[in-house]
């Protein structure tokens, strides 16, 4: 273990542990013959020999962390060292058992050493360090006590031993979830990275679709221009001013083509060969399909309607499918409120759907009782995507926002927010043309 945890919760550095611990046991120990209690065994008087051994026996373990074995041997040959010459009791003896702070500072290093060793090292010491102390111990011992000293002895390391080992196991499962639970979290970074690329791969087929459609019809319209050009000039001065338009709404989708980065272009089949993509007009067709399925929806439209490019139009159906989707698949045949309103003086178009959420099971109850049979949620195609990332990936393509959120009362409201283009951008010049502009009569019909 790099760091120990203190009572306060707070993470202290091993060397700091293990330096005060040592003082600890090497304080505690040069204070034994003082707190022996009289009548108690003849101990030698202390001299300079006993506070050298002291010192060994407890000092080294300040810095056990980088040489665990060589201080556990010296700890131990100390503290027999101590016992042999009679500075300190016998740990079994005429006067009972008596366990000082010198096996105390030997236990600990037992215990340091199982904590922090390979398994290799841990098995030595319970193999062969362990019974070789005990048995020292036992020829330490009086007579009559031998066996005694040794039991004691070897049940007081087994015992720190063990329980060394049992925290570095319990260690190691710490930081084995923690490693899992990096682990997982690096994996759902990957995940909704994944999904992102997948849902933009998406996103760029659907304009290329928008951005050959809208090439292919200029092609058409400048053939035409110069088939009337000499029969009617006020007819191709119109054919012009479409094409133009048309090639500016086209440039516009070819820039967000490249934020969204195509890739795997042939992964789902030729995107020239899909059927055309739906625009606002098809939102009633869909609000009727999730009728069908239960879904009690009000829908209203507000505000005069503007020009808007086709990516926007996809745009807002495909939030406007997943919403609803969402609705079907999380809260059932609940009460759905859509709105779409224009707001040209504000240039954007808001698209907002709130539900109650799921009701109560006393009503959907009664609902069940009353259908002659249980409706089922309709298959929309194209519609899942990948929820929320979708949604935000699609509305951020045609530099709008975003915003969803559970409603305090209950229910859930996605509230999308379009921008509208300019009717001639006032960073550049208007294009003049002879008679009237054909901007205001013929304007672009977005997404067909």
């Amino acid at each position: 273990m790099d760091r120990m945890e203190s009572l306060a919760g707070r993470r202290i550095p091993r060397a700091v542990t293990d330096t005060a611990l040592a003082l600890v046991l090497a304080a505690v120990c040069m204070t034994l013959p003082m707190a022996m209690p009289p009548g108690g065994p003849e101990l030698r008087t202390t001299d300079a020999g006993f506070f050298v051994l002291v010192l060994l026996a407890t000092l080294p373990l300040a810095v056990h962390r980088f040489l665990p074995v060589p201080v556990l041997l010296v700890t131990a040959v100390s503290a027999a060292v101590l016992q042999g010459l009679h500075y300190v009791p016998e740990l079994s003896g005429p006067e009972g058992t008596s366990i000082g702070p010198t096996y105390a500072a030997v236990g600990t290093a037992v215990f340091l050493t199982a904590t922090r060793s390979t398994a290799r090292i841990a098995t030595l010491v319970v193999s062969v360090f362990i019974p070789a102390a005990a048995v020292t111990e036992a020829v330490l011992a009086p007579d009559g006590h031998r066996l005694a000293a040794l039991f004691t002895d070897a049940v007081l390391l087994v015992a720190a031993w063990a329980l060394g080992r049992l925290t570095r196991a319990r260690a190691a499962i710490r930081d084995q979830a923690v490693e899992r639970a990096a682990a997982l979290e690096r994996e759902q970074v990957a995940n909704a990275r994944a999904a992102v690329m997948e849902e933009r791969a998406r996103i760029a087929r659907e304009l290329h679709d928008i951005v050959a459609h809208n090439v292919s019809l200029m092609v058409v319209q400048t053939i035409a221009a110069d088939r009337v050009q000499e029969r009617d000039a006020a007819k191709a001065h119109e054919l012009h001013g479409t094409i133009e338009e048309t090639g500016r709404a086209t440039v516009t989708e070819l820039r967000r083509l490249l934020d969204v980065l195509r890739t795997d272009e042939g992964a789902e089949g030729d995107p020239s060969k899909e059927p055309p993509q739906p625009t606002l007009d098809s939102l009633p067709a869909l609000v009727d399909s999730v009728r069908a399925a239960g879904l009690q929806v009000d829908f209203s439209t507000s505000g005069t309607p503007a020009a808007l490019p086709a990516g926007s139009h996809l745009t807002v159906y495909r939030v406007v499918q997943e919403a609803l989707t969402n609705t079907l698949k999380h809260a059932g045949r609940t009460r759905t409120v859509l709105r779409v309103a224009w707001e040209p003086e504000r240039a954007r178009l808001t698209v907002r759907l709130c539900d109650d959420g799921p009701r109560p099971d006393g009503e959907r109850a009664d609902d069940d009782r009353n259908d002659e049979a249980p409706v089922r949620p309709p298959v929309v195609a194209h519609g899942a995507g990948h929820g929320l990332v979708g949604m935000r990936e699609r509305v951020g393509a045609v530099g709008g926002s975003l915003h969803t959120g559970t409603r305090p009362g209950g229910g859930y409201c996605v509230h999308a927010v379009i921008p509208l283009p300019t009717t001639a951008s006032a960073s550049s010049p208007a294009p003049r043309h002879e008679g009237h502009s054909p901007y205001a009569e013929h304007p672009r019909p977005a997404g067909r």
